[in-house]
């Protein structure tokens, strides 16, 4: 389900008005993400850290409203909820675009994305199903390298306002610290940096257990 934002009392109106007419109206940040307590939460669990970090990045994007926008015919439409499309991996190191279904419910959304992970590792090419709607963010690790900073693949031609976030590889401290890059591209006519804040400071606290 989704709602018609009320863009002529919207105090962005203008904001949009002019980043919608740019050849790449993205921004990005990269941050660094304290990752300890949620990696020994994982753990604990005995479950899949990279499913346990989607989940609170999915939660995360659900929380921020800014994050449920998405232009369609030049109106902007607020979605009740977001769901997440990661890439997966396969043996031969190709990957296939997922679709994983949003639930706040850990063991639920966990069910769903080892469901589709197992569904793209054994199938062959890069769109493996339907993706009906845009109520999804794109969403990439790359584990194997420590970056400060990321750029993505974009067709200018295509009609595009989902964010993308992507993680980096896992650093661990002398005194057993764990961290990760996390990159964040968004669409500068639906939000601006203040609300990437506000989404980095949410998923840092679920990473930490707090708000859970």
């Amino acid at each position: 389900m989704k709602t018609l934002l009320d863009l002529e009392n919207w105090n962005r109106k203008e904001h949009f008005l002019f980043f919608k007419q740019f050849e790449e109206p993205f921004f990005g940040l990269t941050v660094e993400i304290d990752c300890t307590k949620a990696y020994s939460t994982a753990k604990a669990l005995q479950t899949s850290f990279f499913v346990y970090y989607l989940h609170k990045t999915i939660v995360a994007v659900n929380t921020i409203e800014p994050f449920r926008y998405r232009i369609i015919d030049d109106s902007i439409y607020i979605y009740d909820t977001i769901d997440v499309s990661a890439t997966i991996m396969r043996e031969d190191k190709t990957f296939g675009f997922s679709l994983i279904e949003y639930s706040p419910d850990f063991d639920i959304f966990a069910a769903n994305a080892f469901a589709e992970i197992e569904s793209i590792q054994t199938t062959t090419g890069l769109f493996t199903r339907e993706f009906p709607l845009d109520n999804l963010i794109h969403f990439s690790a790359a584990p194997w390298v420590d970056f400060t900073s990321l750029s993505h693949a974009r067709s200018f031609t295509f009609p595009d306002s989902c964010p993308k976030i992507s993680f980096g590889k896992m650093k661990i401290t002398d005194d057993g610290k764990r961290t990760m890059s996390m990159s964040i591209h968004a669409h500068h006519g639906l939000m601006d940096g203040f609300h990437v804040g506000q989404f980095i400071n949410c998923f840092q606290e679920l990473m930490n257990g707090e708000n859970n």
